[in-house]
């Protein structure tokens, strides 16, 4: 049974939620398009955060927890003008998420991403991360860009570095297990 939490509301308030989405750019690439998170989209995020992909975020999660960080992730479009999109193929299939987020001791605005575990392997992570990362760094005018990237996640890794990320770890950093690589504008011939 879905809570009322999860329930899409109606009437003035789902225009009103409506016109809101419609202030975040939609992102086209060849493969995807990136949109507005919608009340809609919680299912398949709950589902990521709930299975093995939650680890991104410490440990698996409840529900409720779930919940929270989908507020957090959507809700840092309204207090800071950047935030999530959901990644989804051109027929609609929900890949994953893509953001630029605002965590406590994050430096700069931090481009990270979720992709369910049927998406992975298919080069989505690196063609939504590298549309976010040129819309963040031009039409938005954010430098620098960090990704975090867990010292063990070779995938991830390669990911950023196949965006020209840099490893920017300060010397002394002291989160021992991560690794902070700073995004830097690809040069289009």
């Amino acid at each position: 049974m879905t809570e009322f939490f999860e329930t899409p509301c109606t009437g003035p308030c789902a225009d009103r939620a409506k016109a809101m989405q419609n202030l975040i750019p939609v992102i086209e690439t060849d493969r995807l398009i990136l949109r507005a998170p919608v009340i809609e989209d919680f299912q398949d995020f709950a589902a990521l955060l709930m299975g093995p992909q939650g680890k991104t975020y410490g440990d698996p999660k409840t529900r409720e927890e779930a919940w929270q960080i989908f507020l957090q992730v959507t809700g840092t479009w309204y207090l800071r003008g950047h935030g999530t999109w959901v990644i989804t193929s051109k027929n609609g299939e929900t890949l994953g998420l893509v953001q630029l987020g605002a965590e406590p001791g994050d430096e700069a605005p931090e481009l990270g991403y979720i992709l369910t575990e049927a998406a992975q392997g298919h080069g989505y992570a690196t063609e939504a991360a590298r549309a976010v990362r040129d819309h963040a760094m031009g039409a938005m005018h954010l430098d620098p860009v960090y990704s975090y990237v867990a010292s063990n996640n070779a995938a991830s890794q390669a990911v950023i570095r196949r965006l020209g990320g840099v490893d920017d770890t300060p010397e002394g950093w002291p989160h021992k297990n991560t690794i902070r690589f700073r995004h830097v504008m690809e040069a289009h011939p």
